[in-house]
């Protein structure tokens, strides 16, 4: 099973093909999103209006349609319904937008090299920056406030839309584009004037250390990243501990972290989720390493399909997990083409662990909390999963 949370897809994902959970995080320079396949944006009998996500999805197609018949931006009066609905997750996409963010499923995006969310006063924070990317030369950091984008304030904007701006999808603009920040740090405010890139997001590092351990770090969940985490788990050397780095992993592919799960699960249940009231369920394929030691390694920046990995095998029993409480990004969207072109996405369900525990507004609470010093506790903890009981 594929889906679509953010960057990878080297041939085009069909629609209503694919199963994915949204980011709460967004790479602010190729746009993170997802979705449950999508609905053809028909308008629902009025009496079932409002009565559920179907019912918000004909609201919201309803009012891009009534725009379009008066001459007024209907991606607009879209964003305007979706905000009334209270969607926190929520989003619209013009069609050019969403295009882009599925262009972007094949790991390489033009941008800046940065991943941000925005806070619960509305600012947008770096949260993550890529090395040797546009925003790591010019020496922006994780904890940086976002305040502007060429002149355009971000404060209170979605995060989709300080992307766009990010991206300059107004204008197409490619790479060798400048862009101007604002930027604030402490007591610091100042401008940097950066070029985009064309950027790859490699998204599965694998590093052996001593003592036995191999840690595989996956950034984000994108096409063919799990199978890039089980061929690590068959190359890692006999008897090698492992540490599966899920921190400030934003999610990605809910599929390629289903497959990531099977790399350590023999089968069996992944998770569940809910789609207007049905349930549903996702499985790991047979045949995962289930003998070797494994910890997770998890914090607040760990979301959305990172939290379903990391909730199916603390549930399972397979991994003790390590660090702080994850994020807490566990609906589903389903996105509805609307009738310019323009994309809605909203929250039609949730997903849930093996055990039944909802993710979100929870997150996932690590056997063992620990800070900064996470990655030496994991490898302590190897050592006595490693000892003869």
């Amino acid at each position: 099973m594929s889906g679509r949370d953010p960057f990878c897809q080297p041939r085009r994902i069909r629609r209503g093909a694919a199963l994915t959970l949204v980011f709460a995080s967004v790479l602010v320079a190729g746009a993170a999103t997802g979705a449950l396949p999508q609905s053809q944006g028909k308008s629902a009998p009025d009496e079932a209006r409002s009565a559920g996500p179907a019912g918000r999805h004909a609201d919201v197609a309803r009012a891009a349609e009534e725009a379009m018949a008066d001459g007024k931006s209907p991606v607009q009066a879209a964003k305007r319904a979706v905000s009334r609905s209270g969607d926190r997750w929520a989003a619209v996409y013009s069609p050019g937008e969403y295009e882009e963010f599925e262009e972007s499923l094949d790991g390489q995006y033009t941008g800046v090299g940065l991943w941000a969310r925005s806070g619960q006063d509305g600012r947008i924070e770096v949260t993550k920056v890529r090395p040797g990317s546009p925003a790591a030369t010019a020496g922006i950091r994780p904890g940086d406030l976002l305040r502007s984008v060429d002149g355009e304030k971000t404060d209170g904007r979605p995060v989709t839309e300080v992307v766009s701006l990010l991206r300059g999808d107004a204008t197409d603009a490619p790479a060798g584009t400048a862009v101007r920040l604002g930027l604030e740090r402490g007591t610091r405010a100042w401008t940097e004037t950066l070029r985009r890139a064309q950027l790859s997001t490699d998204s599965v590092t694998v590093r052996e250390l001593d003592g036995r351990v191999t840690v595989i770090k996956v950034a984000t969940f994108t096409k063919d990243s799990g199978h890039q985490v089980r061929e690590a788990v068959r190359q890692s050397p006999p008897g090698a501990g492992i540490v599966l780095d899920l921190r400030g992993n934003s999610g990605g592919l809910v599929g390629e972290a289903v497959t990531a799960a099977s790399a350590f699960l023999d089968g069996g249940l992944v998770a569940t989720y809910d789609v207007d009231g049905e349930q549903r369920a996702l499985h790991a394929e047979p045949g995962g390493d289930t003998a070797r030691p494994l910890v997770a390694l998890v914090d607040g920046g760990t979301m959305s399909a990172a939290e379903l990995l990391t909730g199916a095998v603390q549930d399972r029993g397979r991994a003790l997990v390590v660090g702080s409480r994850t994020f807490g990004k566990g609906s589903v969207q389903m996105p509805s083409r609307l009738p310019d072109g323009s994309v809605a996405e909203l929250t039609v369900g949730h997903y849930r662990t093996p055990s039944g525990r909802g993710v979100d507004g929870r997150g996932i609470t690590p056997d063992l909390e620990t800070g900064e010093d996470a990655l030496p506790r994991a490898r302590a903890v190897l050592r006595g999963l490693a000892s003869p009981s």
